[in-house]
């Protein structure tokens, strides 16, 4: 006991050292995200429930692309590794092409899903809230995409500080832009949710500037930009980050699907329904984004130690990591627990949706084992670039389970939306098994 104690416990030092400065900076957005969603919700429920469904079709998207991003990991965690810095540099310039290609591809499904928003059975009074809304996040998808390319580039050469700062300066700033723009203060106009949207898109377009600023000023990425100023792209690095890429970002996207699918289901059943889906959303994007900040160190460390070929180490990061995800997950749920009931009241005045919210708290809690699980597996699988697999995990856990599940429970069964949420549970705890005994498959034998 007390020799594995020992081959853990630089682990556990190394990954709290990496990943508490991403956990702060997750935990921005969190912060963004309750900010967000209290200051539209006690401007109005509507207005609530149109950013929760907005907001899902994004997560979609943003997610989708953020999946696409880590492609950068494996490789510029391998070229770090091995104190190749010149190269890094070149991976970071192609990365930033092709994720601006990516968000191009993103923009333009997402405009096909908004030309076709009114087939999509949601309450017939949202829509005019909905609209304009969607467009404005529309046009801030290329800024996410570039923002990720640059902070998977430093949370993968260890800087993780720098990455925390920008996105907690740019939450600093959403917010502030929230409260002048929602509610009209120092003489601005009151614009509500549309307020909202233009303050998101300016945090993003500012954050993006302040991180290339960084890059080409600071000292510490000196000999990265020597090959980022080489003329011209690799094509097969390209090919490469794509091959990577867009089977991360699928894998991600499902996940993400399951969700943002399931709020279009809740739709259905009305405004109330869907303004405490958002809220629980919020609530339980606070588990989960705390979780990936751990998760991304553990992407990082495995690919540091992928890259010189030390799989022992490899697995025992792996491991580490959901030992200190599951603490987190423990501690989180109690701390949601006991505010159950309060909860609701935070966002909303209406009590009918504080109710709802209640009634979705037990499998939401039960849920966080299979998120902790997948989490950790899928960012250690990535890191050893064996992505395929994954998409094929995915697949079956949203599409083949958790998707038709929340369907049966909701409907068929007469459940309503508590039953829609309790298909999470089934969907994200299949891909956590799944995704263990594939990583213990490909790092078998050390």
């Amino acid at each position: 006991m007390l020799r594995a104690l020992n081959d853990y416990k630089h682990h556990y030092k190394a990954l709290f050292i990496l990943g508490i400065p991403i956990v702060i900076g997750q935990l921005g957005i969190i912060v963004l995200g309750f900010a967000d969603t209290m200051m539209i919700g006690h401007h109005s429920t509507s207005e609530l429930a149109a950013a929760s469904f907005v907001n899902q079709m994004f997560n979609l998207a943003i997610i989708f692309g953020t999946g696409f991003s880590y492609d950068l990991t494996p490789i510029v965690g391998g070229l770090y590794g091995n104190r190749d810095y010149t190269g890094a540099g070149k991976v970071l310039k192609n990365s930033l092409a092709a994720n601006f290609l990516v968000s191009l591809v993103l923009m333009f499904v997402m405009l096909m899903l908004y030309l076709n928003v009114d087939r999509l059975g949601q309450p017939e009074e949202l829509l005019p809230l909905i609209r304009p809304y969607f467009l404005i996040l529309l046009v801030s998808l290329v800024f996410v995409m570039l923002f990720n390319a640059f902070k998977q580039f430093a949370n993968s050469i260890t800087d993780t500080k720098t990455s925390m700062w920008i996105m907690l300066g740019g939450n600093v700033l959403n917010i502030g832009g929230n409260y002048l723009l929602i509610y009209g203060k120092w003489g601005l106009p009151e614009l509500g949710l549309i307020g909202a949207g233009i303050a998101t898109l300016l945090s993003r377009i500012v954050m993006v500037i302040i991180f290339y600023f960084i890059f080409t000023r600071s000292n510490r990425y000196a000999e990265y930009r020597k090959g980022f100023r080489k003329k011209g792209f690799l094509k097969s690095l390209f090919r490469r980050l794509n091959t990577l890429g867009w089977p991360l970002g699928f894998q991600m996207g499902m996940e993400t699907a399951s969700f943002s699918l399931s709020t279009v289901i809740v739709g259905w059943l009305g405004a109330l329904e869907l303004a405490s889906h958002q809220i629980m959303l919020t609530v339980s994007t606070f588990c989960f984004l705390m979780y990936y900040g751990m998760g991304a160190a553990i992407a990082v460390r495995v690919s540091n130690f992928t890259g010189t070929g030390d799989i022992q180490n490899v697995r025992r990061t792996a491991y580490s990591g959901f030992h200190i995800i599951m603490l987190m997950a423990i501690v989180a749920s109690g701390l949601i627990y006991m505010l159950r009931y309060q909860l609701g009241g935070w966002f909303t005045d209406d009590t009918q949706v504080s109710m709802i919210v209640v009634s979705l708290m037990l499998p939401m809690l039960l849920y966080q084992f299979g998120d902790g699980l997948q989490i950790t597996f899928a960012n250690a699988l990535r890191e050893i670039s064996d992505v395929k697999p994954m998409m094929i995990i995915a697949f079956i856990s949203y599409f083949i389970i958790s998707l038709p599940a929340g369907y049966i429970f909701g409907f068929m069964l007469g459940w309503g939306i508590t039953g829609i949420w309790m298909a999470f549970p089934f969907g994200l705890t299949s891909a956590g098994i799944m995704l263990y005994l594939r990583f213990r498959q490909q790092t078998r034998g050390v």
